[in-house]
């Protein structure tokens, strides 16, 4: 299912496998001025193309190379005749989509997207009305990207930032860095983000902001617990309760255990 909105000029679309009715976990994709950020999934491509034949599409721009961001961009990229970008890091990840090794949860929600080329991202990306700098934000992953609409504040961040309290974190996400990132990004003085989970929110800097002081304050405790001897499994029951729905959906790849463990093994990347 493709759900279309229009938020001032931006026109968002957030998607999702359904069964039996149902969507299973959305992600979105965002169109202004002929430019196309994220392409959602590989299960929902098709109709995506279908909706999306309304608007033309000069360049495709992907925030980082996770299938639930890529699904659509070799049938959109085809139809359209326009260029796929890409944090460099991210090229052999998009032209290699037949190599990952997705979890058993990834295939049911998202799919295994097409390969796709991809060019490089510059500093900045140019439409015939905005110019978007692109902002370097790992922590999610090593090659992740935010744009930023710096005169109207209009600021695409992927997945740098989610909304809410997180309780839970993926094996291979780096929570310092994500901190960091959330940082660099509050500094750009954002009104508006646009994330990849759909939920757009106005008072970006506020929002970044509270999320940093949350995720630190949960990383200073987490340390001072595993300091005193705690094990990560006691420190996770209490810091962030019983695990979450999600720690069964994905086998332990999304766990509050392993957000004790970045906070704790990835420390040495710094206090920020």
């Amino acid at each position: 299912m493709v759900h279309v909105e229009q938020v001032g000029q931006v026109w968002k679309f957030r998607m999702a496998r359904s069964v039996a009715g149902r969507p299973l976990y959305f992600t979105s994709a965002y169109w202004v001025d002929g430019l196309l950020i994220d392409t959602g999934c590989a299960h929902t491509a098709d109709e995506f193309l279908g909706v999306m034949k309304d608007f033309p599409v000069k360049l495709i721009v992907n925030t980082h190379s996770h299938e639930d961001h890529i699904g659509a961009n070799a049938v959109l990229s085809s139809y359209y005749h326009c260029p796929i970008m890409v944090h460099e890091s991210g090229i052999q990840a998009l032209a290699s989509t037949h190599n990952a090794r997705l979890k058993p949860y990834q295939h049911v929600m998202w799919g295994r997207p097409s390969q796709s080329r991809a060019l490089p991202v510059p500093e900045v990306v140019e439409t015939d009305h905005h110019q978007f700098r692109i902002l370097y934000t790992p922590g999610h992953c090593s090659d992740h990207i935010c744009l930023l609409e710096a005169n109207l504040g209009w600021l695409f961040c992927g997945d740098a930032f989610l909304g809410g309290r997180d309780r839970a974190l993926r094996r291979d996400y780096n929570i310092w860095q994500i901190i960091s990132s959330l940082k660099f990004l509050v500094g750009f003085g954002p009104r508006v983000l646009f994330p990849g989970s759909g939920t757009v929110k106005e008072g970006a800097e506020q929002e970044l902001y509270l999320k940093i002081a949350y995720l630190e304050d949960m990383g200073h405790r987490a340390l001072e617990y595993a300091r005193v001897g705690w094990s990560r499994r006691r420190i996770a029951r209490k810091l962030f309760g019983r695990e979450m729905t999600i720690n069964y959906i994905t086998l332990g790849h999304f766990s509050g255990k392993n957000l004790v463990r970045s906070f704790l093994d990835d420390y040495s990347f710094g206090e920020t």
